[in-house]
């Protein structure tokens, strides 16, 4: 049994709403530290709404505020903290690239991209900081930071209805969702590219 699955298994063995509770925090942290899996917590908790174990609203309600706040938080640690230490630190799981990359993205599409940052796996983190380090107004963000999340939870566990009660086959077909995901998220991001890059060299 790996460390997950005993930590799921263990998780399943508490009072419903410190589950809850766990739920929001593990959201949180998945913003904060990338490679902690928030995402695969939230989905165990989508598994137990569709198992009939927990509500779906109170799931819905944890994992959306903790994943907000956890967006906000690295927001106002780039508002307040600056470009500067950000990019000269490096950080393995906040590189400097990947929020140069943010604040060129941040030049190109403004504020809609914070309302599709919890579709985009990989540079929320980086999403966010850069968001504060460019110094976007916190009210516009914050509620497209919220909306981002509303709507990536009600997906991920609207999921939990429709991929049955036995967690292993919940998970295994949960997986190849996100893959399947990821894959047509590359290409998409590919032709964007290409088209971008085909209107700079016909401007030029």
């Amino acid at each position: 049994m790996t460390y997950m699955e005993r930590f799921l298994n263990y998780l399943d063995s508490l009072p419903n709403a410190v589950i809850y509770f766990s739920l929001s925090v593990s959201a949180f942290v998945e913003n904060i530290f990338p490679p902690f899996p928030g995402d695969t917590i939230t989905a165990y908790g989508a598994f137990l709404v569709g198992s009939g174990r927990l509500d779906f609203l109170w799931v819905y309600i944890s994992t959306t505020i903790g994943s907000f706040l956890g967006f906000m938080s690295l927001f106002w640690v780039g508002l307040y903290v600056g470009r500067r230490f950000f990019i000269e630190q490096d950080y393995r799981f906040l590189k400097a690239k990947d929020i140069i990359n943010a604040e060129e993205w941040y030049r190109k599409y403004g504020y809609l991209l914070i309302g599709f940052n919890r579709f985009l796996p990989g540079v929320r983190s980086a999403i966010s900081v850069a968001g504060g380090i460019s110094k976007l107004q916190t009210i516009p963000v914050g509620i497209l930071a919220f909306l981002s999340c509303a709507v990536w939870n009600l997906i991920w566990i609207l999921l939990g209805y429709e991929l049955g009660s036995n967690w292993e086959i919940f998970y295994e077909r949960l997986s190849g969702i996100i893959v399947r995901y990821h894959i047509v998220l590359g290409i998409l991001s590919a032709l964007l590219i290409i088209i971008l890059l085909v209107r700079k060299e016909y401007r030029s």
